[in-house]
């Protein structure tokens, strides 16, 4: 009887491990909750207390240093009422003093979710098989879908999004790359990386966006030809957590891949610069680049709370995640009528 009910739950619950289970609609509905949570931050003295994650609590796994993504979803789950626990990965042995599947089931009795950022992909995997609670993805090696989230829809946010915005990605196709292509075959819009050769991104993610034939997808080497006509320019450091023995051989490798006034005068005169953070001013960006009028780089930054926070109330109450989006549209609906 328990093993019928644990399947049961399992079958019912909602991860979030990247965007495959995600479509269009969905995430613009989740851009759509990431505004009024926004919104609700600012109004929170002036009337009743919004707290849909009461009395929730939520393990959270580190294997790797985090800044931002630890402040904003400790600081997101406490904002909605619920309570954070932090783990190191190294501290709780996960897969070596125990095995994943130990840890997704112990996990699973004690809280409501389960957010890790790891090394290895196929650990978040085995979190997720093995856990009767939400499992949600603050980074892999393989991707960063809870960044990516973010950066769409800052651009959302500022009304640059539609179907033909052009997003270059200059520099490793790393993680945050990885998740970018995958996104793209989801929501459409015309991507592209511009990367050294021998540093690709996942060919069997990239195989499937453009299976998808949703978005134009094109991986070049030429980062001066990437740019051109460019809406955004996005880059990340070159040398990414556990590559570090690699770093004077990648300095020397994407030195002609740097974000520069050189190369942001290449894309269109409206182009906003992008940068999931932490920066090393001086190799992929330069500081007047960074801190020049078109980025934003903290706006993306601070969106991670008000986005991660709207997905938080989607996996964990979604009732209440429903309940906001069917008086969308109704008010939406009643302005039609009016206009």
């Amino acid at each position: 009887m328990e093993e019928h009910v644990l399947k049961q739950v399992h079958a019912g619950k909602r991860d979030f491990l990247g965007f495959s289970h995600l479509d269009a609609a969905k995430i613009i509905e989740l851009f759509d909750y990431s505004l009024f949570i926004k919104r609700k931050r600012t109004e929170r003295s002036s009337g009743d207390p919004f707290l849909p994650l009461k009395d929730r609590t939520v393990a959270m796994i580190f294997s790797k240093p985090s800044l931002r993504t630890r402040v904003s979803f400790e600081l997101g789950i406490h904002e909605l009422g619920g309570y954070a626990i932090n783990l190191e990965g190294k501290s709780i042995g996960v897969g070596s003093r125990e095995s994943v599947e130990d840890i997704a089931r112990l996990l699973s009795r004690y809280n409501d979710a389960i957010v890790a950022r790891l090394h290895e992909h196929s650990v978040i995997e085995g979190l997720a098989a093995n856990a009767s609670i939400p499992v949600v993805n603050a980074l892999t090696d393989l991707s960063h879908p809870c960044q990516v989230l973010a950066d769409a829809f800052t651009l959302y946010e500022k009304g640059l999004w539609h179907k033909d915005i052009k997003v270059v990605f200059v520099g490793d196709g790393n993680n945050v790359a990885n998740s970018w292509i995958e996104l793209a075959g989801i929501l459409p819009f015309h991507f592209v990386l511009a990367c050294p050769e021998g540093y690709t991104p996942d060919s069997g993610l990239l195989d499937a966006a453009r299976n998808a034939g949703i978005s134009r997808i094109k991986v070049i080497h030429d980062p001066e030809a990437a740019v051109s006509d460019a809406d955004v320019l996005y880059t990340d450091v070159w040398t990414s957590m556990g590559q570090e023995d690699e770093q004077e051989e990648r300095l020397r490798i994407f030195a002609p891949y740097q974000i520069n006034s050189r190369l942001l005068g290449l894309a269109k005169p409206s182009a906003v610069v992008m940068h999931c953070m932490p920066a090393h001013r001086g190799q992929e960006i330069t500081a007047e680049v960074m801190d020049g009028p078109q980025s934003v780089v903290i706006d993306e930054a601070e969106n991670r709370l008000h986005v991660q926070k709207a997905l938080m109330v989607k996996l964990l109450n979604h009732e209440e995640y429903r309940k906001f989006h069917l008086t969308h549209r109704l008010l939406n609906a009643a302005k039609n009528i009016k206009g």
